[in-house]
């Protein structure tokens, strides 16, 4: 069994930075392949950006291409999520995600269903 637990969300104004944090226990992190994903009220949870187990693939949803970083630390055993020049359409629960089967497949790893474990979420909110 793994825990992911987020932390780093926050009320901030569009253009800002901000960073999220996945503490993961139960599991070594290098074991696991990671994502992060959001959502918006009355929407579904999308998929955000990708990260391999040894971090050297990575994936990004179009909407954050070029504005978010996905990274981790192996001996820390935590994911990060860097985000710039937020806008009010970032505004979401963000929530990491685990996933503990080998490989890297940069199309299954946008899908929900790939993933193992969720951590309880971060709300994230851009004000405009």
């Amino acid at each position: 069994q793994a825990q992911l637990v987020e932390s780093g969300g926050g009320l901030v104004q569009a253009g800002d930075s901000l960073t999220l944090s996945c503490a993961v226990s139960g599991r070594t992190l290098i074991s696991l392949t990671m994502a992060w994903f959001r959502q918006a009220p009355g929407k579904e949870r999308d998929f955000v950006a990708g990260i391999s187990r040894s971090g050297g693939n990575t994936v990004y949803a179009d909407s954050v291409n070029g504005r978010f970083t996905i990274s981790r630390d192996n001996p820390k055993n935590t994911m990060y999520l860097q985000m710039n020049s937020l806008k009010p359409e970032d505004t979401a629960v963000y929530y990491c995600a685990a996933d503990t089967h080998p490989g890297w497949n940069p199309k299954s790893a946008t899908r929900t269903s790939e993933y193992d474990y969720w951590g309880q979420g971060t709300q994230v909110t851009v004000s405009s």
